[in-house]
């Protein structure tokens, strides 16, 4: 009986080797592609020693391997809007944006190039069907569990694909894959932004921006320093504000609180609880319903508002032109614009999200 072939996007960390090994037991004739979204040597994500890694465990396991080059998409997709979302104020997530614009593009492509039927991904997610329906489902793991990532993701991209890490802990994984000789059984997660590598956050980021010097003010409009551009700041960031030591009644650490664009200035409050640090609701734009758009509103979901954060139960309501209200339950702490908010039923399943584009907005409490 001929099997059905399925394509895995394979990086040459662990988890995406584990999944080929799955795929195959349960039957799947798997084709790798790896792909290229970075030319430079300081990123975490080395082309070629990943590439080298992929090599080795699809020789292992008797799997065909393609290499796609998408640098020049990425840097047209994904790169140009991390750094417009920059310059307008925003803190951007730039593999969201990677995982909708141009990776499940990818698989898709090569599965029809190669008549394959199913795409699959690493990532630690769930989903299952029904008749008509694909529903994207956070993974066993919770710890691990990336369905924020994907939250961006439609029906067309769901439909077809298989996550073969949704049931099974990240411990196990390692297991399988020192059971099955994988040279990277032990390779270190990658963390943070990939393409930024060991350098500083800021001194990557200034080799492709110009950004003016601005003033660093308390919120009465106190001057207590300047800063090199407002970019390198980031809504709750404590560090490198090089206020230095102030004599003042608090005595705390300063934080920083809002950004005010249009005139270069980043303000600041004193203390890790200051109630300028704290949100009871923000706006949101464009969201994408991974089914369909609930009928009624007001409505509520458990949301996450950063990857690591804990699931916060709030009231969405719906405003004009697919604009968004979203109150929670208690205030929440340093919610950031340019960040992704995600939906989640009671049950998991991730219902969608969209981009945080405004927080501390009091004049719309008597409105709701």
């Amino acid at each position: 009986m001929k099997k059905e072939k399925i394509v895995l996007g394979i990086s040459g960390g662990v988890d995406s080797s584990v999944a080929a090994v799955l795929l195959q037991k349960n039957g799947y004739d798997v084709y790798g592609v790896f792909m290229k979204n970075w030319d430079d040597k300081h990123a975490i994500c080395s082309a070629e020693d990943d590439y080298a890694d992929a090599i080795s465990v699809c020789k292992k396991l008797n799997i065909p391997l393609k290499k796609i080059d998408y640098t020049n998409q990425y840097k047209d997709k994904v790169f140009k809007q991390f750094l417009d979302d920059h310059v307008h104020g925003l803190t951007p997530n730039p593999d969201i944006l990677c995982n909708k614009e141009i990776k499940f593009e990818v698989f898709q492509n090569y599965a029809k190039e190669i008549g394959a039927t199913k795409i699959a991904t690493g990532h630690y997610a769930d989903k299952y069907d029904d008749s008509s329906t694909s529903y994207l489902k956070k993974a066993i793991d919770l710890s691990k569990d990336q369905s924020y990532f994907l939250h961006q993701l439609g029906q067309s991209e769901l439909k077809d694909t298989i996550f073969p890490l949704g049931k099974i802990l990240k411990k196990d994984v390692r297991i399988i894959a020192k059971k099955y000789s994988l040279i990277n059984h032990n390779k270190k997660d990658s963390t943070g932004i990939c393409f930024i590598g060991e350098r500083k956050y800021n001194d990557f980021v200034g080799q492709y921006l110009t950004v003016d010097k601005g003033n660093i003010k308390s919120l009465d409009g106190e001057i207590l320093g300047t800063h090199s551009g407002h970019i390198y700041f980031t809504i709750g960031q404590r560090k490198g504000l090089g206020i230095g030591a102030r004599l003042t009644s608090e005595d705390k650490p300063w934080y920083v609180v809002k950004k005010d664009i249009d005139n270069n200035i980043v303000f600041v409050a004193q203390g890790e609880n200051h109630p300028a640090l704290f949100s009871e609701q923000i706006i949101v734009d464009h969201i994408n319903w991974i089914n369909l758009k609930p009928k009624t509103f007001p409505k509520k979901y458990y949301a996450k508002v950063r990857y690591r954060d804990k699931d916060k139960l709030c009231t969405i309501f719906s405003l004009d032109n697919d604009t968004y209200l979203i109150k929670f339950k208690s205030k929440q702490k340093a919610i950031t614009p340019g960040q992704s908010i995600v939906l989640y039923n009671e049950d998991g399943i991730c219902a969608g999200g969209g981009i945080i584009t405004r927080r501390d907005i009091p004049y719309l409490k008597e409105n709701i």
